[in-house]
């Protein structure tokens, strides 16, 4: 059965038992604690917990997930990868313990031709949270299994919390037995052999004081019980396909007979080219399907995870005789098998592909430079005698170089040395460590939404008119200071205020807040800021400027109408220049982030190269042409399938409530987007649309910023400016300009070379009078010089020429030594005989910077070092004929 059928059956069988189909949301997490969605449950989080309302009892899905803390293991277990599906069925307050077992036995115990997956139940073994009696009970009436065929866990396995405090509850899983050839019978750690495929949680429990994982407190019960369950579709499909393995099934297994094409070996001859084979076949669907989500390469968070897949799967390709670029050999195999699911990523293909090869790309440039560096530290570990790399210096070439650890391993075997893989794991371990750390840290800052969850209980949700009107009259649910209720704010104090209605605008979707004022009787208060912490809930952050203001006070809210004005200026300015990045680069050029206020934009996408100036004012043109052409500005609500449907864009990270969005176009399908913003009712109120600059934000990503509104003419008058200035300045016309000033930047560097000519004349005129001033020191002719003002090139410049003018038959050294700015520069020249009578340039140096406050190096013959000490140098001058008599002996 392939791995479409399973999916198909699955959602099949869940929605003829009442449950709603919810598409897969983004695989990029919504939640600040997570980089990526790891749980199909993970979408639900909030009707869980409480913080929103769910707008079905039950759902079931096939959610898009990715988990990198086992990256390591990738291909060395049957069971774990970075990105997979997790099939899952959900309750919320519904059906509970007894529905949720009867519906997963009868599906995965179903025979094929009734639409089940017919495994065999003597081979199924539930195992259920060791004090879970009542689980053993449902399972044994609903399956007939008797108890020696259900297995008791303790909390590490069969226990589930979000590891904070709220719901919890004891889990159920479906084990598969493969087989004494797996693992000891009845070891159900063995998970070789009694694989899990279906985990059922039974939320029950309100959990207090969460410790760990397997230490909390239990405060009571859920008042509404809820079920969350995850199934692994690539695990059930590999048992289905009578496979070994997930990386073998149809979906993926393609990609490793590719693999084998390219690379000449092959799969199921070696275990280590094996493990290469399957990190491919992961790492390769990972990458796309991120890169298909909106994230791009790059040095942290989740820019970071997709970068180590795509190299992690190049290196394999190399460790396995392939050295030519892999990726556009092997991706699109994997869009041909997923894009049959996933139909986004054959539209989205020609982005996510120059992402994917651009990054191989500069990939391998990093491979030639590692490289080189390996070889100059393999180089000092040969001439110092000893045969084993140190593991600082795998490290370094690993954290610092992007030098991938096999690749160093490999590479030092050739040259017959060792590597400290120990110290190496070691230094790798407490990078890791510092990782969690940071994260434990960060996840502890996650804000306490309780309060507001209190308010939204007790009042409803927020009447919000921001699209209706700038002013309402407003009554007060809730005042907050310092995170607590408050009766009263007073002058000068900074609080929060909950309205009943409220006109402003909350921050979301790169929008800013509004900015106004709340008026009552006998005071005002600035609002500074506006949010939802939670859905259906707008709260106001506020300053009070005039008197106090009680809880039971009625207030007018006023949105600053300039502000406003300005916000959907720049609101619609953000979408004509999408649109005329679209149309100017291709469809693929699609938003990655913005950020507007008034007068200003910042719109980040996602492309690999800089734009050419030509570009960036072609693009400022189309977006001018869509002003002129005063395009009608309109919106309109549907489901989001509707909205994908018209061909509304949606960008990438941000969720979507699956049963109604607001859909804005301008001018028709030529600017259709996914947006909850503020926007003007014609192109032409934006007023103007200047763009001030294109740069990268990171590898893949470059950001466009500009000005729109009464911001724009300020700008281009300040530039007119500008340009006034230096027109009466030199004298000419502004056409005229470019040239004239042009003319004066040769001119200057002409003049510049002239100088630099002339005192490098200057310095090399006293070259002959110090050679001929030579001291001898043990018949050794020494020449010591400072040269004060010299710069570093200046001081090598003159031991070199002062060098080849003393008598070539006789031992001679040259050393000068010159201070600019406070830094002190030296070099050192021996010539042929002085080096015969064993004189070091290398040396000289490294003793004068001993005493100068740095260090230098080099050869026996030249040698240069600095030092920011130039107390010294006199003294460590004066030390050089001491440092020659004895190296002359």
């Amino acid at each position: 059965m392939d791995t479409s059928e399973i999916r198909r059956r699955f959602l099949g069988h869940f929605e003829a038992a009442g449950h709603t189909v919810v598409p897969s949301a983004s695989v990029l997490a919504s939640d600040p604690n997570l980089l990526f969605v790891p749980a199909g449950m993970v979408p639900f989080k909030p009707y869980f917990l409480g913080q929103e309302t769910p707008p079905w009892p039950r759902a079931t899905s096939v959610q898009k997930c990715v988990r990198t803390p086992d990256i390591e293991d990738v291909g060395r277990t049957t069971r774990h990868g970075t990105f997979f599906e997790m099939c899952g069925n959900f309750s919320f307050g519904d059906y509970f313990k007894q529905r949720a077992i009867e519906l997963a036995w009868d599906l995965v115990t179903k025979p094929l031709d009734q639409g089940g997956w017919g495994l065999e139940e003597s081979r199924l073994y539930p195992s259920v949270y060791v004090d879970d009696q009542e689980a053993v009970d449902l399972w044994k009436q609903v399956s007939g299994l008797p108890d020696d065929r259900i297995a008791r866990l303790g909390k590490s396995e069969n226990y589930w919390s979000m590891g904070v405090p709220g719901p919890g509850g004891p889990c159920s899983e479906i084990l598969y037995d493969r087989g004494p050839a797996y693992g000891a019978d009845g070891d159900f750690g063995a998970e070789d052999r009694y694989l899990e495929i279906w985990n059922l949680v039974f939320m029950q429990d309100e959990l207090s004081a969460v410790r760990s994982k397997e230490d909390f407190d239990i405060a009571g019960s859920l008042p509404k019980k809820n079920i969350d369950t995850g199934m692994g579709l690539e695990r059930v499909a590999f048992l289905l396909q009578g496979r070994e393995n997930m990386y073998e099934i149809d979906v993926m297994f393609p990609v490793i007979e590719r693999a084998m094409e390219l690379s000449g070996r092959t799969y199921g001859v070696n275990h280590d080219d094996d493990v290469r084979f399957r990190v491919v076949a992961d790492h390769v669907r990972s990458s796309m399907m991120l890169i298909g989500d909106g994230v791009t390469p790059g040095n942290e968070g989740r820019g970071y995870v997709l970068r180590r897949l795509l190299r992690r799967a190049v290196r394999s390709m190399r460790l396995l005789g392939f050295e030519d670029p892999a990726l556009p050999e092997l991706m699109p195999v994997s869009r041909d098998k997923m894009g049959e699911t996933y139909s986004d990523l054959v539209r989205d293909w020609d982005r996510i592909a120059r992402v994917a090869y651009g990054e191989e790309e500069t990939f391998r440039k990093t491979l030639q430079a590692g490289t080189q560096i390996f070889d100059l530290a393999a180089g000092d570990v040969k001439r110092s005698g000893a045969t084993t790399l140190a593991g600082e210096q795998a490290f370094a070439l690993h954290d610092t170089y992007g030098f991938p650890i096999d690749l160093t391993l490999e590479m030092a075997a050739e040259q017959g040395l060792a590597v400290d893989e120990e110290g190496f794991r070691g230094l790798m371990a407490a990078q890791r460590e510092r990782a969690k750390a940071d994260a434990k840290a960060k996840k502890g800052q996650h804000a306490d939404t309780t309060v507001y969850r209190g308010i939204l209980d007790a009042h409803g949700p927020t009447q919000w008119l921001a699209y209706e009107t700038l002013e309402t009259e407003s009554r007060p649910l809730a005042l907050l200071s310092g995170g607590s209720a408050a009766q009263v704010l007073r002058e000068g104090e900074v609080g929060e205020i909950v309205l009943d209605r409220t006109p402003f605008y909350a921050e979301s979707g790169g929008q800013a807040a509004d900015a106004g004022v709340l008026d009552f009787a006998g005071g005002r208060v600035e609002v500074l800021d506006v949010q939802r912490p939670i859905k259906g809930l707008v709260v106001h952050q506020v300053r009070v400027t005039e008197g106090e203001l009680s809880a039971d006070a009625d207030v007018f809210a006023k949105v600053d109408p300039g502000w406003r004005t300005g916000a959907r200026q720049a609101h619609s300015g953000t979408h004509v220049v999408h649109a005329a990045l679209r149309q100017v680069l291709g469809p693929s050029a699609l938003q990655s982030g913005s950020y507007n206020r008034p007068g200003y934009l910042r719109l980040d996408f996602g492309w690999t190269q800089a734009l050419s100036p030509a570009q960036v004012r072609e693009i400022e043109q189309v977006s001018q042409q869509a002003l002129r052409a005063d395009l009608p500005v309109t919106w309109d609500y549907m489901s989001l399938e509707q909205a994908r449907e018209w061909g509304a864009i949606a960008l990438f990270g941000e969720t979507y409530d699956n049963t109604k969005v607001r859909v804005v176009e301008i001018g028709g399908p030529w600017s259709r987007e996914l947006c909850g913003g503020t926007h003007v009712d014609h192109s032409s109120q934006i007023g103007t649309i200047v763009v001030t600059g294109e740069a990268s934000v990171g590898s893949g990503n470059r950001r466009i910023e500009a000005f729109t509104g009464v911001e724009g003419f300020d700008y281009l008058a300040r530039e007119r400016d500008v340009v006034s200035q230096l027109t009466t300045l030199l004298k000419t016309q502004p056409d005229d300009l470019v040239g004239r000033v042009g003319d004066l930047v040769e001119r200057l560097k002409a003049v510049e070379k002239e100088v630099e000519k002339a005192r490098v004349t200057q310095l090399l005129a006293g070259g002959a009078a110090l050679a001929s001033a030579s001291a001898d020191v043990n018949g050794v002719a020494v020449v010591v010089h400072r040269a004060d003002g010299a710069g570093g090139g200046d001081v090598r410049t003159l031991a070199l020429d002062v060098r080849s003018r003393l008598d070539a038959a006789r031992p001679g050294v040259v050393v000068v030594a010159g201070v600019q700015d406070g830094k002190v520069s030296v070099v050192a020249a021996v010539n042929d005989a002085g080096r015969e009578r064993g004189v070091s340039a290398n040396e000289l140096v490294r003793a004068i910077g001993q005493l100068i406050g740095g260090k230098g190096g080099g050869k026996d013959d030249v040698a240069q070092g600095g030092g920011s000490d130039a107390t010294r140098l006199d003294e460590a001058l004066a030390l050089v004929s001491t440092d020659v008599a004895r190296m002359a002996g």
